[in-house]
């Protein structure tokens, strides 16, 4: 039986894109982007509660000297790829954030089975995955960011990374040249 979540934390059912789970990005970091349908208001409203528990949270970091947090001025995880413009690669009709993490996350299957090929988890598969919303303060700029957690691979789906293609269907075979002269 999974675990109860903190209430910062969320079990987020999504498809991934660029995928950066079993390798860093080029930051050094683990990562990934959720994309999550517009139509899943329950998740969507998980989301935006542990939001708003690390907005709770963090009080102290976020708000002026009286406490006050203005919420209008944070720069929030959780975004809206239509309003965005990013329309592409599966991101129509979709909210969207970022998850990032020093440590590479856990990787199971449906089985919780371990994953560590690069093949069976990638930018498009459909997952769990667990979130932290954690709050930030650089001086002005502050506000919550995602903290990526473990992972499940659900299901597989259509490749996002459009740029790659297979060896396979790049080239035809080739006969064997004679070295006989």
């Amino acid at each position: 039986m999974a675990r109860n979540l903190r209430p910062t934390e969320v079990r987020v059912p999504c498809r991934i894109s660029y995928a950066h789970v079993l390798d860093v990005d080029k930051n050094g970091k683990y990562s990934c982007c959720l994309l999550i349908p517009k139509t899943d208001k329950k998740t969507i409203a998980d989301i935006n509660n542990a939001v708003n528990a690390a907005i709770q949270d963090g009080k102290s970091k976020l708000g002026n000297k009286d406490g006050y947090v203005n919420v209008k001025t944070l720069k929030l995880p959780l975004r809206d790829a239509d309003e965005e413009g990013n329309t592409n690669n599966g991101y129509e009709g979709m909210m969207f954030f970022n998850a990032r993490n020093d440590r590479r996350p856990q990787i199971v299957n449906r089985r919780c089975e371990p994953i560590f090929d690069e093949d069976e988890i990638y930018s498009g598969c459909y997952c769990n995955v667990m979130i932290n919303f954690y709050v930030f303060n650089t001086g002005s700029n502050k506000g919550i960011a995602a903290s990526l957690g473990n992972i499940q691979k659900l299901r597989d789906g259509e490749n996002l990374a459009r740029g790659r293609s297979n060896a396979e269907d790049d080239f035809d075979v080739e006969e064997d040249e004679d070295d006989e002269l």
